[in-house]
């Protein structure tokens, strides 16, 4: 498996380990709202900052060409300061939370910082705060209680209707590296879960974020899921699950405007990346899309699930994801198109590009199929919209199908574009494409796609230009 290596790194246990954390929260002149608790910090770099209001873009395409720039906090405390002790048995709640309150009194002075000195610090769940800064010295490790009462109950998003995992309310999202998520699984997998699981860090109705340099370990469902932000950028980010663990996702963005991913590695459970905008009526009623997504320079593996998906909750929308330079290894599902009547809702003016694949048995996968819904209130009349996607410079190794193409009977997918694609198949089926209820174009395509996909003219496929001039209006 191809990895990423990234700078200021040593390695251990396999897992690259940066020097120090770093976390800051943006300036921004809306309300925003972090449910980030924190469990078990073991290592590295997490940056949520002010981002530079006059970035410029750096000629191609995408929002992850955007610059920002970092300014230092000019006040810092340590968490000693408040009584906390490093030894991994005192719990330091009380100290954490006294410290980000005391620390408010600088919102207005340029923010403050956090440090955090070597040491094991348990803890159970805290808020973080804007114009913060919440540093942790090399060999610092935060703990979290495993307590699950330690993780409190919150609502469901209202995009959702519901927890993901069941009707009702969930446990509140934590914010830590290590998600020691396998008691998660287990009562997943035993069905003896009270609410839907937690997420690493979740980041709700907020706007200037950077994450960088961080890895997240273990984590009870998603590890990150940017959900109602814009202006997000992740990058040079590792993440890391069990590849039997239960419905573990990576990246996640969600109702989600200007948002980049790169230069980042994810192994999980299920869908390393996967781009939702809500579910079924609840997510019609919300109405806010997934756009402006940039993707680019990221490894996925992810055995039992699709290396980038998009849906199927994606009753809000999602459109203008341009994708880039992706290595896709050991996967069950190189690239997933997922919905199902009742979603409602579009996914439209994708492009994907440069991708390489190896092992993997579904190079690509679109389905109207996705029959779960949250309740019975859905509307089966709502159809999705599919159309205007296009995939090309491809070349895969050692795939056992190409395509899967299924479509809704009286709502097809049209637009459907692939181009420049070569994949090397194992499996001795008569067929390498499986096609209903979609049309497209195809050229320099091996094998050969079906009919339906070279039915279209390629006047009739969104292209990168298209993209440029689209996210620049």
């Amino acid at each position: 498996m191809k990895r990423l290596v990234f700078p200021e790194t040593a390695v251990g246990a396999g897992v690259p380990f940066l020097r120090s954390l770093l976390v800051e929260f943006p300036t921004s002149s809306e309300d925003m709202r972090f449910f980030y608790d924190f469990l078990a910090i073991l290592i590295l770099l997490l940056v949520l900052v002010d981002a530079d209001n006059n970035s410029i873009r750096n000629g191609a395409e995408g929002y992850c060409n955007y610059k920002r720039s970092l300014n230092p906090r000019p006040h810092s405390v340590t968490i000693t300061e408040f009584g906390a002790v490093g030894d991994g048995k005192t719990l330091n709640t009380v100290a954490f939370q006294n410290a980000v309150f005391y620390l408010r009194s600088f919102a207005d002075k340029g923010g403050a910082q956090l440090y955090v000195p070597k040491g094991k610090w348990l803890t159970g769940s805290f808020n973080l705060i804007s114009h913060l800064t919440l540093f942790l010295e090399k060999d610092a490790i935060i703990v979290g209680s495993q307590d699950s009462s330690q993780w409190p109950i919150v609502e469901p998003l209202p995009s959702y209707g519901q927890g993901q995992d069941l009707p009702g309310q969930r446990h509140r999202d934590n914010g830590t590296i290590d998600g020691q998520g396998l008691i998660w699984w287990e009562w997943l997998n035993s069905q003896t879960l009270n609410y839907s699981r937690p997420h690493i860090l979740e980041l709700v109705s907020s706007i200037d974020i950077v994450v960088s340099n961080l890895t997240f370990l273990n984590s009870p469902a998603w590890s990150i899921h940017p959900v109602y932000c814009s202006k997000v950028e992740i990058q040079n980010i590792i993440i890391h699950a069990s590849f039997d663990s239960p419905f573990t996702n990576g990246i996640v963005p969600d109702s989600c405007s200007n948002l980049c991913i790169k230069d980042s590695s994810i192994e999980v459970g299920h869908d390393a990346i996967a781009i939702k905008s809500g579910w079924d009526n609840y997510g019609i009623t919300f109405s806010t899309p997934s756009t402006d997504i940039h993707i680019r320079k990221v490894h996925l593996q992810t055995p039992l699930g699709s290396a980038l998906a998009f849906g199927s909750e994606m009753s809000g929308g999602i459109s203008l994801v341009y994708v880039e330079h992706l290595y896709i290894g050991n996967s069950l599902t190189g690239i997933n198109f997922k919905t199902a009547p009742g979603r409602g809702g579009f996914i439209k003016n994708i492009v994907i590009s440069s991708l390489e694949m190896e092992n993997v048995h579904n190079a690509f996968w679109f389905t109207g199929n996705s029959s779960r819904h949250p309740d019975e209130q859905y509307d089966p009349d709502a159809l999705p919209v599919i159309q205007q996607i296009t995939l090309k410079n491809v070349v895969g190794t050692n795939i056992f199908t190409a395509g899967f193409f299924s479509g809704i009977e009286n709502d097809p997918f049209t637009g459907i574009c692939l181009s420049n694609i070569t994949l090397s198949i194992t499996s001795d089926l008569p067929f390498s494409w499986s096609c209903s209820n979609v049309s497209g174009y195809s050229e320099l395509v091996f094998p050969s796609p079906c009919s339906d996909l070279t039915s279209n003219s390629s006047l009739f496929c969104f292209s990168l230009e298209d993209f440029s001039t689209l996210s620049e209006a």
